[in-house]
């Protein structure tokens, strides 16, 4: 990044993600593949930098959400497995088998269209089945009354020509937070998912070469459930609650500059519906970054970011463009001086609590006009 265009930035440690990589892979049982998740670039780090990391570092296979997410990657270079979590209509078949792309099916309308488009084309496309067994999201309805309709109308999905049924998986809603209630959860999808894929191969002789359920949650709270592959996405960065367990490190600092500073007297009024006002003479910063880089309003008035000499309470409300700190009390703050929005001291979860909202959609928030900056912190 050139030092005159400093305005805000993403510094990502591939280091970061390279440690948090070996310590998942570590906790592995032998033999158990690794796909790490690059959908949404990859949590906002970067996609095509990440996925050439894990490339490069032994990981298995990569996901994403979409098509043209996949297509991003292999464009780069990148050349191992990619999976499409979600739906990309059955137009486009041609373009999943000529970029060696597995897709998702959720259904058998769905696996009859990627049958027909195949078939047409001559190829074959590969397969993952997904399985609805608790996310009330994708996947085949198997619980309760669902059960016998469901496994016939995957057996029949994996038996149409031009698809290979390469892997098969599930989604658990509530794996990463604690309580009986949520184990129970966690567990009754694992065994419903186990009972499926049983009934397939009594019913039908057909296995599949790869089982996957645990996410970033399983990974840690239930290794038992990890089978042929664990697909860990939040936790490959270094974020959620059990990231800690396994010595993982977070891989990103959001970082921004003060652009003005100017005082203002007591009783003025800051920013968009004055919804602040000085109450003593304020020394008020200026920083570049605003709700369109990625910094929620919601916060506005509600957190303080680390700026030399400690943390300045944000005022009043956020704009498009640019927000307001208080640097009263820290007279090192300068123009031009760097604040940490979240990293290293300035704590993402409470920024995230204040937004009332997840890191996951912090991370995936940092829009495309901030640069990534890739080295180690």
């Amino acid at each position: 990044m050139n030092d005159l265009q400093k305005r805000t930035w993403a510094e990502v440690s591939l280091e970061n993600l390279r440690h948090n990589y070996m310590a998942i892979r570590a906790a592995l049982p032998a033999g158990c593949r690794f796909l790490g998740i690059v959908k949404a670039d990859a949590y906002g780090h970067g996609a095509p930098a990440v996925a050439r990391l894990l490339e490069s570092a032994g990981a298995d296979y990569l996901a994403v959400s979409c098509l043209d997410e996949a297509l991003e990657l292999r464009a780069g270079g990148i050349k191992m497995p990619i999976l499409i979590l979600g739906h990309t209509p059955h137009e486009y078949t041609a373009a999943l088998i000529e970029n060696g792309i597995t897709q998702t099916v959720t259904c058998l309308a769905k696996a009859l269209e990627y049958s027909a488009a195949a078939e047409k084309l001559g190829r074959t496309l590969k397969i993952h089945i997904k399985l609805d067994t608790g996310m009330s999201r994708l996947g085949f309805l198997v619980d309760g009354a669902h059960f016998d309709e469901g496994v016939d109308n995957i057996i029949r999905s994996c038996t149409l020509p031009g698809l290979e049924a390469e892997g098969i998986y599930t989604h658990f809603a509530v794996s990463d937070e604690p309580g009986a209630d949520n184990e129970a959860y966690t567990r009754a999808q694992f065994a419903l998912f186990c009972r499926v894929t049983e009934e397939i191969e009594r019913r039908a002789g057909i296995g599949f070469a790869i089982r996957h359920c645990a996410n970033s949650g399983a990974v840690v709270n239930y290794p038992e459930m990890a089978l042929d592959m664990v697909r860990p996405g939040l936790l490959l960065y270094g974020y959620g609650d059990t990231s800690g367990r396994l010595g993982l490190v977070p891989c990103m600092r959001l970082v921004t500059t003060v652009s003005t500073i100017k005082f203002y007297e007591p009783g003025t009024s800051v920013s968009y519906g004055r919804r602040y006002v000085t109450d003593r003479r304020t020394r008020m910063g200026v920083l570049g970054i605003g709700y369109a880089d990625g910094l929620p309003r919601l916060i506005s008035n509600k957190c303080a970011f680390y700026a030399p000499g400690g943390f300045a309470p944000q005022r009043g409300s956020i704009c498009m463009d640019m927000c307001m700190v208080d640097l009263t009390q820290l007279p090192q703050a300068d123009v031009g001086s760097e604040v940490e929005i979240f990293g290293r001291r300035s704590d993402i979860y409470r920024l995230s609590a204040a937004a009332q909202t997840i890191p996951y959609e912090l991370l995936c928030a940092v829009s495309k006009r901030v640069p990534r900056v890739y080295k180690d912190f």
